[in-house]
């Protein structure tokens, strides 16, 4: 599975992050990377330019706390980056994060934080010797599965790509991401986008773009392999 550079540097950022101490868990593509690579899944996956966390504690971080953090973080790991913050958190707002080449002063990449929301089962994952901590595999599968039943299946194409990704190393149990979404108080939708518009749904997928010459497989194939291994989930046509 090859990774980018700019991968590669948003890893260490992650294990920096881990390292420290600091109470984040990530999500997000860059776990999901993580967790096919571990399953033994070789072939390369679609690319990503930010990375997704949550950050749980007792109390709520001011920005300044959390900038002050991260940067600690990054510095005692020798990574050269500055953290700024764009976005503050709030009422189902997640906290945006830029990091930045200090010299050029470019954005390299940004972290989007969601804080105190309710917590999610996490493992600790390990990848090319970086570990770090992630949401569970179950719960990304929940997730994305939860996403493509519902109409915004359109703008969430990745998650069908994630999904056909998965299939080829997880077996996926029903009984396990109806309990997963149960936990957080959420119920699957009608998945009438998914089963019933599914030449909107190539459209949105011919328009999705695979960066760095990572392979694009024909939408047939993603969308039989997705609706195959979430059958037991899906209702009676």
């Amino acid at each position: 599975m090859h990774m980018t550079a700019e991968e590669k540097l948003m890893y260490d950022v992650m294990k920096a992050i881990y390292d420290s101490g600091i109470p984040i868990s990530f999500k997000g593509s860059m776990v999901l990377k993580a967790c096919l690579h571990e399953a033994g899944y070789t072939e390369d996956t679609r690319h990503t330019v930010d990375i997704d966390g949550n950050w749980n504690t007792d109390t709520f971080p001011t920005a300044d706390q959390m900038v002050e953090s991260l940067q600690k973080a990054l510095d005692k790991s020798g990574i050269d980056l500055r953290v700024g913050l764009y976005r503050m958190y709030g009422e189902g707002r997640s906290a945006g994060f830029e990091l930045t080449e200090p010299t050029t002063e470019e954005a390299l990449f940004t972290m989007d934080v969601d804080v105190n929301r309710p917590t999610m089962p996490t493992k600790i994952y390990e990848m090319e010797g970086i570990r770090f901590r992630g949401v569970s595999p179950t719960q990304m599968i929940a997730d994305k599965v939860s996403a493509i039943s519902s109409p915004k299946v359109f703008r969430r194409i990745k998650d069908v790509v994630d999904l056909h990704y998965i299939s080829k190393v997880f077996a996926f149990d029903a009984t396990e991401v109806l309990q997963t979404l149960k936990n957080c108080g959420r119920v699957l939708d009608s998945f009438d986008g998914f089963l019933n518009k599914s030449d909107e749904l190539k459209h949105s997928y011919e328009k999705f773009r695979f960066a760095g010459g990572v392979n694009k497989p024909p939408f047939e194939e993603v969308y039989e392999d997705v609706k195959a291994f979430i059958k037991d989930v899906l209702p009676e046509e």
